[in-house]
């Protein structure tokens, strides 16, 4: 019943900026919170940041902080991440995730429901 839907993936220079976008089913998106997690081509799937339910709590992969920034908008049962300075080791399919627990942000086992990703491409 859960839907995710990520949008605005793309083709991208090095340096670039660009904006990510989830959509989520049902009227219980507000009492959520939410994460996006990437997969490079040939790696595992990592964390990359979360937010929670409010919105007045960020989380972010050390290595990507203060390049990446997430938003939600609990109005319109949207969450985004804002991504800057990419580099080609950016390059992955990005995922979008709903947190069961209000915890363990960066443990892909708190997220119970997945979007189907979009890719992301930076080249250099």
């Amino acid at each position: 019943q859960v839907q995710l839907v990520e949008s605005g993936g793309g083709l991208v220079q090095a340096g670039d900026s660009l904006t990510l976008s989830c959509a989520a089913s049902g009227r219980a998106f507000r009492l959520y919170g939410m994460a996006w997690f990437r997969q490079p081509p040939g790696k595992e799937r990592e964390f990359v940041a979360a937010i929670n339910r409010s919105g007045e709590a960020t989380y972010f992969a050390e290595s990507l902080k203060g390049r990446f920034t997430i938003s939600r908008d609990n109005t319109k049962n949207t969450v985004d991440l804002h991504m800057t300075t990419l580099k080609p080791e950016d390059t992955a399919v990005y995922y979008c995730a709903r947190n069961y627990r209000g915890s363990g942000w960066s443990d892909s086992a708190s997220y119970e429901y997945w979007g189907q990703g979009t890719q992301v491409t930076v080249s250099s």
